[in-house]
């Protein structure tokens, strides 16, 4: 198999000039915003900055978690991942405006006569939470950047040795490299979503991101494979099997995000102490329990019933929307942890369920642009790794009934 009849088809380019538009008019209509509410135009940008990040953070744990299990549907799926770990140094970029802002974000950074906060102010303190931003970071790039390379080397060989060479070190990397990762993940959601509140704490509330920005990638590969199933190259290589076997991983996923989101909320529930409780109690009240109840439903119920069919999961037009409807609930997802916290400058207590016009626009902002990138990263490379020694297999597999 040649890969100069694998790249991505034209239309992804009017996608990519579609995408960059959109998200420079949103930028722009955000700097607007956030002249006259920066507080607001930061916390609508975290909004975004989370949903679509964890779209470039999960692709990179699939991609490690494919070269790890092997299988036909990490094959398919394996230049799309690669081009979404490829968008984390663009991702990197666009988290400049929560550092700056962070004083203003953060209620820890400006709580000088807050015992609990300066009991934990080695951890909880501006320059400690840039410096293990830039380490997360870091540690991403040199995930994504050591599998990419191995995979274009592997594209550059014509030795099927070779080839097999190069599959070999990403597998072996991949092992411990998936523990490391998670610890990242961990680390990086305590930082940038739980310390909205500076009191509150979960256990589970890594796990609750490292599921819940795998669900994400997963629904956003297929989303856009199928809308590519119909065009060269991915019209004679995806299959119904392939989307098969992905819609069980994300049917998977959704119940171990909800798994874990009533484990937390069992466990906060039971001990019923005065710094847990809190954070649940202000997403009963304010309008945030309808949020609450439309997640219970339309981000666990609908689509856990509906993906249970093989006739669904084999349909690509409606696995598409189950697809794209489970996006729109990950975003009410992290909508529901950002939105009702104490504001860092506004007193006391949490704030009502009142969408802000910024709630909507800075995730269309942050999207077009991350959208712009990543389109750009997708037409680099072929849509399939052409001399990868179970790519053949992997096609075949997709024909199966």
């Amino acid at each position: 198999m040649t890969k100069e009849n694998l790249y991505a088809p034209a239309e992804v380019s009017r996608w990519q000039s579609l995408a960059l538009g959109i998200g420079a008019i949103a930028t722009i209509a955000c700097l607007i915003g956030g002249y006259f509410d920066r507080e607001q135009a930061l916390r609508s940008w975290l909004l975004g900055f989370i949903f679509w990040g964890g779209i470039s953070i999960g692709s990179l744990g699939i991609l490690l978690l494919q070269y790890l299990t092997g299988g036909a549907w990490g094959v398919v799926i394996r230049r799309i991942v690669e081009a979404g770990s490829r968008t984390l140094w663009f991702v990197a970029i666009l988290f400049i405006p929560i550092i700056v802002g962070i004083t203003t974000l953060y209620p820890w950074a400006n709580a000088v006569n807050d015992e609990i906060v300066q009991h934990r102010s080695i951890y909880l303190n501006p320059t400690s939470f840039g410096l293990r931003a830039i380490l997360y970071f870091a540690l991403w790039f040199v995930m994504a950047y050591l599998l990419n390379k191995w995979s274009a080397q592997q594209d550059a060989t014509d030795n099927p040795e070779d080839a097999a060479k190069f599959l070999g070190k990403a597998t072996a990397f991949s092992g411990p490299t998936m523990v490391i990762f998670a610890l990242v993940v961990t680390f990086a959601a305590i930082d940038w979503v739980m310390t909205l509140d500076k009191h509150w704490y979960s256990t589970i509330w890594g796990l609750l991101y490292l599921i819940g920005w795998a669900l994400s990638a997963f629904a956003f590969i297929i989303a856009l494979m199928a809308n590519l199933i119909d065009k060269e190259p991915f019209n004679r290589i995806l299959g119904k099997k392939h989307f098969h076997d992905i819609g069980k991983l994300m049917l998977a996923l959704v119940m171990v995000w909800t798994y874990f989101n009533l484990s937390q909320y069992l466990i906060i529930y039971s001990g019923n102490l005065p710094e847990e409780t809190p954070w649940y109690l202000a997403r009963m009240t304010g309008g945030w329990q309808y949020v609450g109840l439309l997640l219970l439903f339309f981000h666990f119920a609908f689509p856990f019933l509906l993906l249970l069919s093989r006739d669904i999961k084999r349909n690509t037009k409606w696995l598409s929307w189950i697809a794209i409807f489970i996006l729109l609930m990950r975003l009410v997802d992290m909508y529901f942890h950002i939105g009702p916290q104490p504001f860092a400058n506004g007193g006391h207590g949490y704030n009502g369920f009142h969408p802000s016009w910024l709630d909507f626009v800075a995730p269309i902002a942050v999207g077009g642009l991350w959208l712009w990138w990543f389109f750009g990263e997708l037409k680099a490379r072929p849509l399939l790794p052409p001399k990868d020694p179970f790519v053949e297999n992997a096609i075949r597999h997709g024909q199966l009934h």
